[in-house]
């Protein structure tokens, strides 16, 4: 048992957000670990493009067309999975939105923009992964990404803090709530990663400064995300529900 408590293989995934960044990365890891995935996000061509290199690879995938704020498109794309491959057993909440605005000059719109998919998105796709399992009385595993502006104040992301702090006591709250469904609900709260979406900011004077100050001089590598990312997705997680794991190399510590 031993040998097999990490492993994944044969499991079904619905990951959001895949189309770019750590979404696209884990379906990647998934498939290569032998999970079936289904690609969500709103940009298909990027998603087929992803689809399609994980299957050259061997692999079996799915990419979906889907916004995690509207509950019809995402059951949509949970009709299509379990066509495809069946109900996913795994279901990772990772689309996300963000941008920089000072609270004071921060505009309604974009408030609503972000607290709608940050956490109105995790949850209809947390709410209707655990009705499907529920239904198909089948145990399984979400993960919904956080980060540590849940509980670290950063400048310009009064929407994105509080969002993420929400998303954190949801994961605490469904954790609680499905723990008698044999679904383990965990939340993962990575620090600065290395990111296409912030690839040109850390080139910048004040990105420098931020990399330098970190407790190791460097942001992570997605790949530092796979053995976090498969505990809270495999049977290694058995009696672990309503957590949040942090993955900062204690950057949020040295805040605290």
């Amino acid at each position: 048992m031993a040998d097999n408590i990490f492993s994944v293989k044969g499991k079904i995934a619905l990951i959001s957000g895949a189309s770019s960044g750590l979404g696209e990365h884990i379906a990647e890891m998934l498939a290569d670990k032998g999970v079936a995935v289904v690609c969500a996000a709103r940009r298909m061509d990027l998603l087929q493009n992803l689809a399609d290199r994980i299957k050259e690879k061997g692999g079996k995938a799915l990419a979906v067309a889907m916004d995690v704020t509207d509950r019809n498109s995402v059951k949509a794309g949970f009709d299509a999975a379990e066509k495809e491959f069946g109900t996913p057993d795994i279901v990772v909440c990772n689309a996300g939105a963000t941008g920089r605005q000072p609270f004071l000059e921060m505009e309604e719109a974009n408030w609503d923009h972000v607290l709608n998919v940050n956490i109105k998105g995790v949850f209809n796709l947390g709410q209707e992964g655990a009705q499907r399992l529920v239904a198909a009385d089948k145990p399984g595993n979400i993960i919904n990404i956080s980060s540590i502006c849940a509980v670290s104040s950063f400048k310009g992301l009064t929407h994105y803090s509080a969002s993420k702090g929400a998303v954190n006591q949801l994961t605490r709250v469904m954790g609680h709530e499905l723990a008698e469904h044999n679904i383990c609900v965990n939340a993962l709260a990575p620090g600065f990663l290395h990111t296409d979406l912030v690839a040109d900011y850390y080139e910048t004077p004040q990105g420098k400064i931020d990399l330098a100050n970190l407790p190791l001089g460097r942001a992570g590598e997605l790949s530092e995300l796979d053995g976090t990312i498969l505990l809270l997705a495999s049977n290694a997680a058995s009696y672990m529900s309503g957590s949040v794991v942090t993955a900062d190399a204690a950057h949020s510590v040295r805040l605290g």
